[in-house]
């Protein structure tokens, strides 16, 4: 606003005392201040509020307004109640600063002149940035000259003060302010919980945005989704990004609410046309899970990679070694496909969760079919042999970052299964890590849990025959070992299956088992007395060892 315009409002009871020529100036905010040099708090275009309590001498006042014209403040309003009237030696000394000056009547307190003020200026910087972010709409829909969220998000922060970020569904960071002095970006830990609170809040069924406040984050957050057409909503929730704002939105006006809601939807222009873009990726994935699955001669496979790897590991001067990702989403009804929202999954799983921007996840193909994405992961050829720098993904790490929010989004009707092969070295290879990967999801697929993975180092284990016993015949022989167990530790709280867990781990040594559970060896021998006795098994043979050991594992 400019402070011409204060004059036009007379319930403000502001008179002008000098600086007609200046009212030009526009005003960025207000401040009230009685101290004698208030420069550390100015950051210019203010409209500085006083009571003149800084002013103990006529000489006071040049020094005074010296400092605001310094400052760069758009003008000075100097209340009567202290003085009666405003000085002669403000009145000067402001004609000496060209610094436009006014006097506010006793009956009007500074606090009214403050909220219209902001009031005013939030209005028009809403309207201005409004325009801008119109103007850049149209740029980014007719072409890539609009420069990324990152320009959108420079806007909120120079024209609303708002610190923001787009966040994948993982937490990873897509885009942030590019401003110097912005602050401090999220750490990934703060980026994963900001994710799950918006996951969780939409599966509730609750309308963005969501607020909330995280203990040890430093304030509260609005989190407003990016792109929902319509769709149920578990097709595109665990795809789709969102936009983090680091401000409590609930006390914001319609209007800035809305332009808000229009920056999310200019951002979903770029995540549109990076989805236009992965298409060449998904294609070829796609193609080479085709050659692959029907058994067609690694000549033929090998001329795909060779397409496939230019793009994939651009300037990469030799043939890379691959390593195969399978995932696979499901839901309790069945009424929703997971090929797709696997595939999405995949796309930013296997992104390292610290990179920033869209890029990183533009190295990898992911096919789907069904419920089941596939994903080909190119691998640089290490310079050493040994060499772990490219030594490939390791299922234990994989979700160790993303498997909180993705759990809160899969909600109790979903699951997300992965597996991954080991790496192969050319196309002879893939066929045998497609069923590797394969292989492994199903071991992962049989263990508790909402988000988990398995590698291919497990499959020389037992565990990998354990998925594939009958669920009927896995309830018949639990039950038959342990439900006796289980019966007694309710009724005498005796702890046995702990015992029997310890024994079994410990290899049957009495002497380490009962250090671990800090107990006598007397009374070690007593509950495995009463295990054998409850259940007509020996301990001491081998066979039921691997009955009992098998049984814990399958419960």
């Amino acid at each position: 606003m400019r402070l011409r315009a204060l004059l036009d409002t007379p319930s403000l009871g502001l008179r002008l005392l000098g600086g007609e020529d200046e009212l030009d100036r526009t005003v960025r905010g207000v401040m009230t201040t009685d101290l004698r040099d208030p420069s550390r708090y100015l950051s210019g275009g203010e409209l500085v509020l006083t009571g003149l309590a800084w002013r103990r001498a006529p000489e006071d006042s040049e020094r005074f307004v010296r400092i605001l014209a310094a400052a760069g403040v758009a003008g000075l309003a100097a209340g009567e109640a202290e003085l009666g009237s405003v000085p002669d030696d403000l009145v000067a000394a402001c004609v000496q600063h060209r610094l436009p000056l006014f006097s506010v009547v006793e009956d009007v307190s500074f606090a009214s002149i403050t909220e219209h003020v902001v009031r005013q200026v939030s209005s028009e910087r809403a309207g201005d940035l409004a325009a801008v972010v119109d103007r850049h709409r149209r740029l980014m829909t007719s072409g890539p000259t609009g420069g990324g969220p990152e320009v959108v998000l420079d806007l909120l922060g120079s024209d609303l003060d708002l610190r923001a970020w787009v966040l994948s569904p993982t937490g990873r960071q897509i885009a942030g302010s590019t401003l110097a002095g912005a602050g401090p970006e999220l750490s990934t830990e703060l980026a994963a919980r900001l994710a799950g609170e918006h996951l969780a809040a939409a599966r509730s069924g609750r309308r963005g945005p969501h607020r909330v406040t995280l203990e040890g984050a430093g304030g509260t957050f609005s989190l407003f989704p990016i792109r929902h057409d319509g769709r149920d909503l578990r097709q595109t929730l665990l795809s789709d990004w969102l936009l983090a704002v680091e401000a409590d939105a609930g006390d914001w006006p319609e209007e800035r609410l809305d332009l808000l809601h229009g920056v999310t939807q200019l951002i979903a222009v770029e995540r549109d046309r990076r989805d236009a873009a992965r298409t060449v990726r998904r294609r070829l994935a796609q193609e080479v899970l085709e050659l692959v699955q029907t058994g067609a001669p690694p000549a033929e496979i090998a001329a795909r990679l060779r397409v496939a790897a230019p793009v994939l590991l651009p300037g990469l001067g030799t043939a890379p070694h691959w390593q195969i990702v399978v995932a696979r989403v499901e839901w309790e009804d069945g009424d929703v496909p997971g090929g797709p929202v696997a595939q999405s999954l995949l796309e930013e799983v296997l992104v390292d969760p610290g990179t920033f921007g869209p890029e990183p996840s533009d190295r990898i193909a992911v096919a789907h079919t069904g419920d089941e994405a596939v994903a080909l992961v190119p691998l640089p050829v290490p310079d050493e042999p040994g060499d772990s720098s490219a030594a490939g993904l390791h299922a234990a790490e994989l979700l160790s970052v993303v498997q909180a929010p993705l759990g809160r989004g899969l909600a109790d009707d979903g699951r997300l299964t992965v597996g991954v092969s080991a790496s192969v070295h050319s196309a002879e290879g893939l066929r045998g890590a497609l069923e590797e990967a394969r292989h492994a999801r199903r071991v992962a697929a049989a263990r508790p849990g909402r988000v988990c993975a398995a590698g291919h180092e497990e499959l020389a284990s037992h565990v990998l025959l354990l998925p594939f016993v009958p669920d009927d015949v896995r309830r018949a022989f639990t039950a038959r070992l342990l439900d006796p167990l289980r019966d007694y530790d309710r009724r005498h709280r005796a702890e046995l299956i702990p015992t029997l867990e310890a024994f079994l781990d410990c290899d049957g040594s009495w002497t380490r088992c009962a250090g671990r559970l800090h107990l006598h060896v007397n009374t070690l021998r007593y509950r495995v007395g009463r295990i054998e006795q409850l259940t007509g098994r020996d301990l001491s043979r081998l066979e039921d060892k691997l009955d009992f050991f098998l049984a814990l594992r399958m419960s």
